[in-house]
């Protein structure tokens, strides 16, 4: 590595022509554009006459614009005498480099066919971009070198801030140091927004924003410890205020001045936790003929019990929950059998040289466990954001208190207070990060975690100087200043935290802490402890506040529509008569509990007022979670909350499986006993599915086509499909249904939703001028209200078999198949359903019938996307590359119509 010159310390390398901005390739470009053109020129152009350059015109642009980058540099070159012998050195050779390109176009313009000419001109060609780019990277050299010297300004103006003696001299190199300032933020801002890498992108701007704030509080600093030099803290903060800033400079030296990629840093590492188990989770799924023991158990097992130790980490940590502690405890646990049952199948898998039967459900089992496992500890993250964001202000705020006092002894207890709280802050931002796949959000999270951590020293000093000198002026006004950067540096890592955090969460997590909070309240005016009413009073003033706030700021995502004003709405009305009418409540509470001597018993009408104010914010909160569910989508939602499991009157609830099939018993579930099964017996199950699967493929085949957004019918027919899909699983002994009990649950709600379609369908049928199509259509009704009942009833006639025998018999195949036979019937009906619904709805339309329910809108679905250009074959894969025809092929019109399936 060689430098510019003696005197300047920019480093740069000759032989590396590294393009690290934007302007430099935007100003290359017409030149490549040109020059490649004039050197790809082969034979007469496609191009229209009149729309093609002659070689001639080519060559005439090409010396053009070399001898306006020759006039460039000569005038850059006077502008940075400290550069001009390497910049004028560059012109001359850009002036050679244009003459010898300017003979060989001109000398292979008249002769377009000599392949000697071409080749001396690609190679001059070559020398001549080359010599440009250089030429343009040293330009954009003396803008670098232009910086450098603005921070050295800047750095020799914040010693002379730092070496101030009196007030005055300290404001008159405080403002000199501001100009220096602005001229760097200048210079600065357009080398970041120059910069090609992203990452030296966001240095720069990091870098920047620290120098800017740390300037800032380098006078108070420094004027503090001016008029109080007998305080050490306040010559200590001056001093670590002024080693900030000299840092900050240091790191914009060395982003404006890097080359090459980028090096990785520390908070581009995301979700450690959660990386680790999506790792873990493509592991464990292999091939079991590939399985080796000796290879692969070790692997395994250790990869899990890293994964447990940073759940232990999580599950000791002093703000988890113990609740949440021990269940962490028993999904670990769980994984931990889990595993050791998939190794097991995968053993007996490879010596019996194919897939033993259980091997799926071992397989599904260490999904379900590591998804369980996953959930617990988002919920502990969930904790810890919860509860340790809540009041942000109150210890910043005593540790002023003491400090006014003069009390010493106070302000080291609040300091430390304090110390414990910014801790805090810093280990949930990091569990945060650790749970988080978003990459550029766990980076804004740690760079605000380590603010957070570099500031807390620098605002206990500034309390210790006012400690020392409570009335002065400047300490209180230092002290101000550090308060108003901490809070503001806190915001910033709220914000942070709560980008990496699922919204659907923290609202489910947060509606258990509110209903926690309440119950505790209700303790306390029983206990009558006014102390601990107001504690708990204000955890939950705080908590509904924290949500009210973090739900606006994720509506800012959303365009407004009627969905995101409904969830203003549910927040506006919270914070508003709401939360005024809670904090009523808790100051009379508080204060009846004060006047009331011990020996009167406190009165219900307070105990029934206040569990009635709770109530509105309970219900307000959950109005809240609904409203933003509504957003989602409802496949992409899970119910999260320990309070509620199921979400009312959704799908995604209807289809849930209980929690009571959890297969954490010894004894084999329903579904192992189903692939125990003879393999006469199994023939037959297989034999009665491939019709089923007929049938579910029609019906696929039916509602694919039309567009679910203003179609209840489609809907419904589509979560039906679903559950009768599990329920076929279910009888070949895979699936999510586990047992008898969850077979007989899916039949309910399967007839559940057929209710709900057969009332929509019904009001169509009512309303078609039709009748031979609404007679149909009610027929088909009938068909899907017997066939419900009909699974039904084979579920239960399969539970008393299981239940009476204890083992698997004949009689229970004839049972899985009637409900196989059930089902596929009822699929059938759905199809026919859907289909003349269509018709029916159509005939209603042209009609001017409208049923009393909303419309049902047939729209049909757009087909799918395809790629407009090519996707790259990596390596490693096989496929046979796909070659142009000969020649061209007609597309056929009703074969491109066909795709739009219609069937009336």
């Amino acid at each position: 590595m060689s430098t510019l010159s003696s005197n300047s310390a920019i480093k740069w390398n000759p032989k590396n022509l590294e393009i690290r901005t934007l302007s430099v390739e935007k100003t290359l470009e017409p030149l490549v554009i040109q020059v490649t053109t004039l050197v790809n020129g082969k034979g007469p152009s496609n191009k229209k006459k009149g729309k093609s350059k002659k070689p001639k015109a080519l060559a005439k642009s090409v010396e053009e614009a070399t001898a306006f980058f020759v006039a460039r540099g000569t005038e850059i070159a006077k502008e940075n005498p400290e550069l001009r012998n390497e910049i004028e050195k560059a012109v001359e050779e850009t002036e050679n480099d244009g003459q010898i390109m300017a003979k060989a176009s001109h000398s292979f313009a008249d002769d377009p066919c000599s392949s000697m000419k071409r080749g001396s001109m690609v190679r001059a060609a070559r020398a001549l971009l080359s010599s440009v780019t250089k030429l343009l990277i040293l330009a954009d050299m003396a803008d670098v070198y232009r910086l450098l010297n603005s921070l050295k300004i800047v750095k020799r103006s914040a010693t002379q801030v730092r070496d101030a003696s009196n007030p005055d001299e300290l404001k008159k190199r405080f403002h000199q140091f501001q100009k220096d300032m602005a001229q760097l933020n200048y210079a600065s801002l357009a080398r970041q927004n120059d910069l090609k890498d992203l990452k030296r992108r966001d240095d720069l701007a990091a870098a920047r924003g620290e120098l800017k704030q740390n300037g800032e509080l380098l006078y108070h600093a420094t004027m503090a410890s001016i008029e109080h030099p007998e305080v050490a803290a306040a010559k200590a903060n001056r001093d670590y205020i002024y080693k900030r800033v000299l840092g900050a400079m240091e790191r914009i030296t060395t982003a404006v001045q890097a080359s090459g990629s980028s090096d990785s840093r520390p908070e581009d590492s995301v979700g450690e936790l959660a990386n680790a188990l999506d790792v873990f989770l493509d592991r464990v799924n292999m091939d079991p003929l590939d399985f080796d023991e000796v290879r692969h158990r070790p692997s395994l097992e250790e990869r899990l019990e890293s994964i447990i130790s940073g759940a232990a980490l999580m599950a000791d940590s002093s703000c988890t929950r113990e609740g949440r502690r021990e269940r962490i405890v028993a999904e670990c646990n769980a994984v931990r059998q889990a595993l050791q049952d998939l190794l097991q199948e995968y053993m007996n898998s490879a010596s019996q040289g194919r897939p033993t039967d259980d091997l799926e459900h071992a397989i599904d089992s260490m999904k379900i466990k590591t998804k369980d496992l996953r959930r617990q500890l988002c919920k502990a993250v969930i904790d810890h954001v919860s509860d340790s964001f809540l009041d942000k202000a109150t210890p910043i705020i005593a540790l002023i208190e003491a400090a006014k006092s003069g009390d010493e002894k106070a302000v080291k207890e609040e300091a430390q207070i304090f110390r414990d709280h910014a801790n805090k802050l810093v280990e949930v931002a990091n569990l945060s990060c650790s749970m988080s796949t978003n990459e550029e959000g766990v980076r804004m999270v740690k760079l605000a975690a380590r603010q957070i951590e570099v500031l807390c020293p620098q605002v206990i000093n500034s309390a210790l100087v006012l400690t020392a000198k409570p009335k002065s002026e400047l300490a209180l006004q230092n002290m101000d200043k550090y308060k108003h950067s901490w809070l503001k540096q806190i915001e910033y890592l709220t914000d942070a935290v709560d980008e990496v955090t699922s919204i659907d969460k923290f609202l489910a997590i947060s509606e258990a802490h509110v209903l926690e909070d309440v119950t505790e309240c209700i303790h306390a005016i029983q206990g009558r402890s006014p102390e601990m009413l107001t504690e708990k009073g204000n955890d939950l003033l705080g908590r509904t506040e924290r949500v009210v706030n973090v739900v606006e700021n994720e509506i800012e995502n959303y365009e407004p529509d009627f969905y995101t004003q409904k969830v203003l709405d549910a927040c506006a009305n919270l914070y508003g008569p709401i939360m005024s009418k809670l904090t009523s409540q808790i100051e009379e509470s508080v204060q009846t509990l004060n006047e009331t001597p011990d020996s009167e018993e406190i009165s219900d009408d307070m105990n029934n007022e206040f569990v009635d104010c709770s109530r509105l914010v309970y219900d307000a909160i959950h109005d809240i979670r609904r409203a933003v569910l509504a957003l989602k989508n409802p496949e992409d939602v899970e119910s999260d909350s320990d309070v509620d499991d199921v979400m009312n009157g959704s799908e995604a609830g209807m289809s849930r499986v209980s929690s009571r099939t959890a297969d954490t018993d010894a004894a084999p579930t329903d579904q192992q006993l189903m692939r125990k099964l003879p393999e006469e017996e199994r023939a037959k199950i297989v034999a009665n599915v491939k019709e089923f699967q007929m049938e579910k493929q029609a019906l696929e085949s039916e509602i694919s086509k039309w567009d679910e957004g203003s179609n209840d019918i489609v809907v419904l027919a589509n979560v039906m499909k679903d559950i009768m899909s599990d329920m076929s699983n279910f009888v070949q002994g895979r699936g999510r249904l586990k047992n008898t009990a969850d077979v007989i649950l899916e039949a309910k709600h399967l007839g559940e939703v057929g209710n709900r379609l057969g009332k929509i369908a019904k009001d169509i049928a009512e309303s078609c001028p039709d009748s031979s199509v609404a007679s149909d259509l009610l027929a088909y009704l009938q068909r899907i209200s017997l066939y419900c009942h009909q699974l039904n009833m084979c579920a239960k006639v399969k539970a008393e078999v299981q239940n009476i025998s204890g083992e698997m018999v004949v009689s229970g195949v004839e049972s899985a198949m009637s409900l196989i036979q059930a089902a596929k019937n009822l699929m059938n009906a759905v199809v026919l359903t859907v289909k003349t619904s269509y018709v029916a709805s159509s005939l209603s339309q042209k009609s001017g019938h409208q049923h009393s329910q909303a419309p049902i809108l047939w729209k049909m679905k757009a087909p799918e996307k395809k790629p407009l250009v090519r996707r790259e074959v990596r390596e490693g894969d096989n496929r046979t590359p796909v070659r142009r025809a000969s020649q061209k092929r007609v597309i056929s019109h009703e074969k491109a119509l066909g795709e739009f399936q219609h069937d009336l």
